[in-house]
C-alpha cells in the first residue's frame, strides 16, 4: 500500500443545534497531511477533531471547502462513489465496536466479508493479528481480551483493505496511559512498515509527541501546525 496526501481548503461545516441557532463546528480550516506521515489533531472537545475526520471521512459532507485525499476529490462524490471511497481508506475510534458473539479473526474479516477481493480473507485476518501482537488469539472473543487488545484488533480491522489513509478519532481515550502510548507506537510502526498516512484526533499531548505533526484546532479553527521535533 502506499499512502495518500490529504488536502483541505476553506472547509467550513454548520450544524443546526435548536431552531435559528448553529454552531460552526468548522470554519475555515485548511491543512495538508503529507503522504505517509502520522499527524496529530488535537483540541479540546467541542473543537471540530472528530467532525474534521468525519468530513475526510465521507460520512458528513462539509458545507462548503474541499477535500482532496490523493487524486480523489471527496467533496465532489456521489453517495455510491462515497461508499467506494471509504472502503479504500481505514477507521478507528475511541470505542472498538468489536462483534461480540465474533472471534477476534472474523472481527477483522467482517468489512471485506461482502465483498470480492483479490486476496484471502482470512489468511489477511491472521497476518493483520500477527502484525498488531495478537497471533494466537485468533479465536478469542472480544470479551476475552483487555481494552488494549481489542484497539488492536480495531487496527487490524481497519487495515483489511490496505488503505492509503487511516483515520483515528481518540483512538487512545478508554485505554490508560500506557497502553494508549503502546497502541499509538504501533500505529506508528504499522505506518513504518506499509506507507499509509495516518490522522489521530486526539486531545493528548503524549499522544501527540509520537507524531511527525500536530494541528492544534479550537472552536472550529486552526491556532497552530508545527512539527513535533
Amino acid at each position: 500500500m502506499s499512502g495518500f496526501q490529504v488536502e483541505v481548503c476553506d472547509l467550513h461545516k454548520r450544524y443546526m443545534t435548536a431552531p435559528d441557532q448553529y454552531l460552526d463546528a468548522l470554519a475555515g480550516v485548511s491543512l495538508t497531511a503529507p503522504e505517509a506521515s502520522v499527524g496529530a489533531v488535537m483540541g479540546p472537545s467541542g473543537s471540530g477533531k472528530s467532525t474534521l475526520l468525519h468530513l475526510i471521512g465521507a460520512m458528513d459532507a462539509a458545507d462548503s471547502g474541499s477535500i482532496r485525499v490523493g487524486d480523489i476529490d471527496v467533496t465532489a462524490l456521489s453517495r455510491r462513489e462515497q461508499t467506494a471511497y471509504r472502503r479504500r481508506i481505514g477507521f478507528v475510534f475511541q470505542r472498538f465496536h468489536l462483534l461480540a458473539a465474533l472471534t477476534v479473526a472474523d472481527n477483522v474479516s467482517a468489512p471485506v466479508l461482502p465483498h470480492r477481493t483479490t486476496f484471502d480473507k482470512h489468511q489477511r485476518a491472521l497476518e493483520l493479528l500477527a502484525a498488531v501482537g495478537l497471533e494466537g488469539r485468533e479465536q478469542s472473543l472480544p470479551s476475552r481480551l483487555s481494552g488494549g487488545q481489542q484497539q488492536r484488533v480495531a487496527i487490524a480491522r481497519a487495515l483489511i483493505n490496505q488503505p492509503g489513509l487511516l483515520l483515528a478519532d481518540e483512538p487512545t481515550g478508554n485505554l490508560d496511559s500506557h497502553t494508549g502510548i503502546d497502541i499509538i507506537d504501533l500505529l506508528v510502526r504499522l505506518r513504518d512498515e506499509h506507507g499509509m498516512t495516518v490522522l489521530i484526533a486526539t486531545h493528548d499531548s503524549a499522544v501527540a509527541s509520537r507524531c511527525d505533526y500536530m494541528i492544534q484546532l479550537l472552536d472550529g479553527e486552526i491556532e497552530a501546525q508545527a512539527p513535533t521535533t
